[in-house]
């Protein structure tokens, strides 16, 4: 009788890594031998025993200046970031704490670059081959240095205060007024002159996915921050980070609002389920699902502002922003049909390369308004399951610590919580925008994943 469920569930070990050994792998193997004969100068270095705190200030510096700087100094400071994970790694005298998240990872951008080897674009998809490569320097960074629960919580911190920056300013537009940089509402809309807040990033969408992390980390930082001053702090960044989120208008951010809630929630019951009354354990869940629903189905018959842009979203084309969007992607889909395998290489370079031959000259476009779709034409099927399959494994193992930590009453255990929702919210987001690949949101992606892979069991491999 229970042959079928055993299979099952040795299937799904197998499927999300669950079963894999990664530091027995990589410490075992030829190339690790030779990079660990580098241990001998980083035991005589000075400035190498400080490894971690300088490796924790690098990815404070891209957290801080990513909403405030142009595209070319990010990529500048992830190039730094991208040097120094190499010095890093090539002197490294301990096991290198891999997860299946890196392991995914890696095969991920390994397709990426088969991709841009078979792109009609070779040199268009070579740039968004090194972008994309830089970015995954910074999870790799990230995923080691953030192991140290000390420096998880300065990183962390830094970016909730700089987020806090920029969802006041995001506030301070709303009730000050600012110009609208492009037709962002429908025209045709009695909320054509309504105001969208976008703060430093200059677009309220892009500023919606941009906070979608601040909210979740805001939240479980109540719970983590011991101070009274802290938690002050906490639920003050929590409802200034959700007012801005509101204020931006933007149907793809407050959707995935939702999504990041509801799976927050059921994180936070599973992490205190057992100290909770009866009563409370069977319907606690209930009870705050409904009590949000009806918050919201109050909202949406009782302000006609949120009414008309939540029903906007079933508009189709008699919505100028849906109808945009649909013209898109009906062009994006030709692309694929052309390129359904491995795409047409990474990047918004290649994106831009190839898409004029299929557009609707009346729909210029930067992206495909959905990562799926983006994932689909640049990687081709075989990127796109790849990238399922990255969440799929992320989100598995993320849970998994969320469960050993939770045995072993670390609260940084919450902290995963925190990012397994927001990776949550961000590919709500993404399935009707892309501009998660723009460097404020693609450098928080990637950190999300760095936070959830960092906290994992250590393992002392011997080799």
């Amino acid at each position: 009788m229970s042959f079928a469920p055993n299979i099952m569930i040795s299937l799904w070990k197998h499927l999300v890594l669950a079963q894999l050994d990664c530091d027995r792998l990589f410490n075992s193997s030829y190339l690790y031998r030779k990079v660990k004969w580098f241990s001998i100068w980083r035991e005589a270095s000075w400035l190498l025993q400080w490894s971690e705190a300088i490796g924790a200030c690098l990815l404070s510096l891209v957290l801080m200046l990513a909403p405030f700087v142009s595209t070319s100094l990010i990529g500048v400071l992830l190039m730094a970031v991208t040097g120094y994970w190499i010095i890093v790694t090539v002197s490294e005298n301990k096991p290198f704490g891999l997860t299946p998240i890196h392991i995914s990872v890696l095969i991920y951008w390994f397709i990426a670059t088969m991709a841009t080897a078979l792109s009609p674009v070779k040199a268009d998809a070579v740039s968004g081959w090194i972008k994309l490569t830089l970015y995954l320097s910074l999870f790799t960074l990230g995923a080691r240095v953030l192991r140290s629960p000390r420096l998880c919580n300065w990183v962390i911190s830094s970016f909730l205060l700089i987020a806090l920056i920029v969802s006041s300013y995001g506030v301070r537009q709303q009730y000050l007024g600012v110009e609208q940089l492009a037709t962002w509402n429908d025209p045709n809309s009695v909320l054509a002159n309504d105001t969208r807040v976008y703060s430093y990033l200059g677009n309220p969408n892009l500023l919606g996915g941009y906070l979608l992390p601040a909210i979740a980390l805001s939240l479980v930082a109540i719970f983590i921050w011991r101070s009274w001053i802290q938690k002050f702090l906490a639920v003050t960044m929590l409802g200034i980070n959700t007012a801005c989120l509101f204020f931006t208008d933007s149907r793809g951010a407050w959707l995935a609002t939702f999504a990041l809630i509801f799976a927050m929630f059921i994180l936070l019951y599973f992490w205190w389920r057992e100290y909770l009354p009866r009563f409370w354990q069977i319907w606690l869940l209930p009870l705050v699902f409904g009590c949000l629903g009806g918050m919201c189905l109050v909202a949406i018959l009782g302000v006609e502002s949120i009414r008309l842009r939540f029903l906007s979203i079933f508009a189709g084309r008699e919505d100028s922003s849906n109808n945009f969007r649909i013209n898109v992607w009906e062009a994006v889909f030709k692309i694929i049909a052309d390129y359904p395998l491995t795409g047409i290489g990474p990047g918004n370079e290649a994106f831009n390369a190839v898409y004029p031959r299929y557009m609707d000259p009346l729909y210029p476009a930067l992206s495909a308004y959905s990562i799926f779709l983006e994932h689909i034409v640049e990687m081709g099927y075989i990127g796109f399951s790849c990238f399922l399959w990255l969440i799929i494994v992320t989100i598995n193992h993320g849970i998994t610590q969320v469960n050993r930590l939770r045995e072993s009453r670390g609260i940084q255990g919450l902290w995963v919580v925190g990012a397994i929702a927001a990776v949550v919210g961000l590919v709500v987001h993404g399935m009707v925008d892309t501009v998660w690949y723009r460097p404020p949101i693609n450098t928080l992606w990637w950190f999300m994943l760095a936070i959830i892979a960092s906290q994992s069991e250590k393992k002392t491999v011997s080799v």
